[in-house]
């Protein structure tokens, strides 16, 4: 294990290569110690890698910085988290810029069946902490877990009155875990892990809070979850950028309105008014569109009337059986069909009611 965390580690330092192009690389050559392994001749081949970026594959002397992040994971008892692990977050998987690799402290289920971001302004009013703290009361018998940014205001409070009420709640950090910023959100940090929450990010230790980062980590708050609710926000901001990417994602995004002239909800109110967000009320809205309302099951019909299936549907829904809830790129890869024979086989499955889609394209047998 510690050999192949080596490897998986010391490909998302190779300088030029991102997070796309390590992705091709990998599925190229099947695993991360193999590119490392690989001929010149072998990695000239491949679309995309340029001669550039092959010397900086072959020179390896990023290993000797992936090593010395392998002693401190381990010294720490952090979880290394790469993209073909089963506990990686699945819905990130979906995210063509997904990250390769992320370190995770804490307890918290980064595949939770219902997981969603609140998001906004640094410098929250009254009203934004009030709307958040409603949102989450009323999410509260709904069994979400909540994510954020650990940044001041929303993402403060979000995390904050989750820890009050006993919800799980991830911070995504766009620093390294050897540090908490702001300093100040420390003790809220440890309080997060003791009550079964969790620190999440893709930067290495010894990282620091730099500007470029945090659009990166917004990425991750925008992929790994169902939605996205901004709760106040200006015009421009990290609260904006998240809920431009969720949207790209398609991912579903609410936005809590506020008055007209008020410079703090202005950016919500312009997702609203462009529909680049649903406008939210209170968590009965969130859980009305996001098909969270409880359902009685009709099983006498599945019973008397199960529809027959043919071979790729069955192994579809009985993949789906066996692991839960699965994202459509998942399903691709763990049965080698077509993408777009899966997509036909998952519709009639919908439509003959042995499954149900869910936000963020991820699938459930019914």
């Amino acid at each position: 294990m510690e050999t192949r965390l080596l490897y998986q580690i010391g490909i998302t330092l190779i300088p030029g290569i991102g997070d796309v192009n390590g992705k091709k690389l990998v599925h190229w050559f099947g695993s991360a110690e193999a590119v490392f392994k690989a001929k010149e001749k072998d990695l000239l081949m491949i679309p995309g890698i340029g001669r550039k970026m092959v010397q900086n594959i072959l020179h390896q002397k990023v290993l000797r910085r992936a090593e010395k992040e392998v002693r401190y994971i381990e010294k720490n008892q952090i979880r290394p988290l790469f993209f073909l692990d089963d506990d990686f977050p699945q819905r990130l998987l979906n995210c063509y810029d997904h990250p390769l690799m992320l370190y995770y402290k804490g307890k918290a289920d980064l595949n939770h069946k219902r997981m969603i971001a609140f998001v906004g302004t640094r410098r929250a009013t009254g009203y934004g902490k009030e709307q958040c703290r409603q949102l989450i009361d009323g999410l509260r018998e709904k069994d979400v877990l909540i994510v954020s940014g650990l940044a001041y205001g929303i993402d403060g409070c979000a995390h904050r009155h989750a820890v009050d009420l006993d919800i799980s709640t991830v911070a995504v950090l766009g620093h390294g875990l050897d540090r908490i910023y702001p300093a100040s959100h420390r003790k809220l940090a440890e309080e997060m892990l003791i009550s079964g929450g969790g620190l999440l990010t893709e930067f290495l230790s010894e990282t620091v809070p730099d500007r470029e980062n945090f659009p990166r980590r917004n990425r991750i708050v925008a992929g790994m979850v169902d939605a996205v609710v901004v709760v106040e926000s200006g015009m421009k901001g990290g609260a904006l950028i998240t809920a431009e990417l969720a949207n790209s994602y398609n991912r579903d995004v609410f936005a809590v309105p506020g008055r007209v002239t008020d410079p703090f909800s202005s950016g919500c109110n312009q997702l609203i008014k462009t529909n680049r967000a649903a406008l939210v009320h209170d968590a009965g809205d969130i859980g009305y569109l996001m098909g969270w309302e409880d359902r009685k099951k009709k099983t006498v019909k599945q019973i008397n009337l199960f529809p027959e299936m043919n071979e790729r549907e069955k192994a579809i829904y009985d993949l789906l059986c066996e692991n839960g809830i699965m994202g459509i790129d998942k399903v691709i890869v763990e049965t080698g069909f077509s993408p777009s024979s899966v997509s036909t086989a998952l519709l009639n499955l919908e439509f003959n009611g042995l499954v149900r889609s869910l936000p963020g394209k991820q699938y459930q047998a019914e």
